[in-house]
């Protein structure tokens, strides 16, 4: 049984609550939510749509209306007959282009012009279709780590989602070792089908990527496969300063590390637990309300 909430307020109230719940961390994964203009002529006047697996609660209720700094408009409860809207919810998001990659679901056509790396994402119910700023960030970061002759011969995504960015790395350092990783298990089989629809190889040779269900680096193949000199992490500003001496212990001096999931806000916080762990800051890119941050490990001595 699939309930939703929708709340109508004006944009920049709905693009608030949005970035008050990505930074949440604590946040009830059943519940999901997305946010859009009502309608083209009225570009101001925005919903916000909670998908829920149940008949929202006082509980579920109160989460959403808490979202909204300066009150909560009301909230519409539907019944909605019975389909996966974690995937519905995204199947028309429209492509992006981010550096030179092209991102779109099934449902856009490739793109093919010179210079361009197109890849296919399904909607899922991994996070990572491109279409969050932090994923789009971690893609235009990527492109310029290649682009100022970064060389990588080992890396990770750790947070991977749909595998996109691990996906981008290798196209990018084609004859790197790779190894990508999620909390969630169902990242697996998204992942999976995701490198097989874009001819991506699995396994654990070189040019070749191995997928795992893991938290952080808790895993043995993970701590193996150390040291790193490409560590990805697209997740959230609490776990990523959770990270920091782990990501430290993995990545080789001189080593880079891209760090998504920061609000700009908290920032400084991020930079300050690595800079204290041992990198330096190489390059940041502020994307919406979103920091990507491109760190060096500082070398030993």
């Amino acid at each position: 049984m699939s309930w939703k909430l929708t709340a109508l307020a004006p944009k920049p109230a709905v693009q608030s609550a949005l970035a008050a719940h990505e930074a949440q961390e604590d946040w009830d994964a059943d519940i999901v939510l997305t946010g859009s203009e009502l309608a083209e002529d009225r570009p101001d006047d925005w919903q916000l749509v909670a998908y829920l697996p149940r008949r929202p609660t006082k509980v579920d209720k109160a989460a959403v209306a808490a979202l909204f700094a300066q009150g909560a408009p009301e909230l519409v409860a539907e019944k909605l007959p019975e389909t996966d809207w974690v995937t519905e919810s995204q199947k028309l998001v429209t492509p992006i282009r981010a550096g030179r990659f092209h991102i779109h679901t099934p449902d856009f056509p490739a793109e093919d012009g010179p210079g361009v790396v197109d890849f296919t994402i399904p909607a899922s119910q991994a996070f990572g279709t491109g279409q969050h700023a932090t994923t789009a960030g971690c893609l235009a970061v990527l492109d310029a780590m290649r682009r100022r002759g970064v060389v990588v011969r080992n890396l990770a995504d750790i947070g991977t989602g749909t595998g996109l960015l691990a996906f981008a790395a290798m196209h990018l350092w084609p004859s790197a070792h790779a190894t990508a990783s999620d909390i969630d298990p169902v990242c697996r089989s998204v992942v999976e089908g995701n490198a097989a629809m874009n001819g991506i190889p699995l396994g654990h040779r070189a040019g070749q990527l191995t997928m795992l269900a893991a938290e952080g680096m808790d895993h043995p193949v993970l701590q193996a496969g150390a040291p790193y000199d490409l560590l990805i992490a697209n997740i959230l500003a609490g776990p990523l300063v959770a990270l920091a001496g782990d990501f430290a212990a993995a990545v080789l001096p001189g080593g880079s590390l891209l760090l998504a999931g920061l609000l700009e806000t908290q920032e400084a916080a991020v930079r300050g637990a690595y800079r204290t762990a041992g990198f330096r800051l190489a390059a940041r890119l502020v994307n919406g309300d979103w920091s990507i941050l491109w760190l060096r490990r500082r070398p030993v001595g």
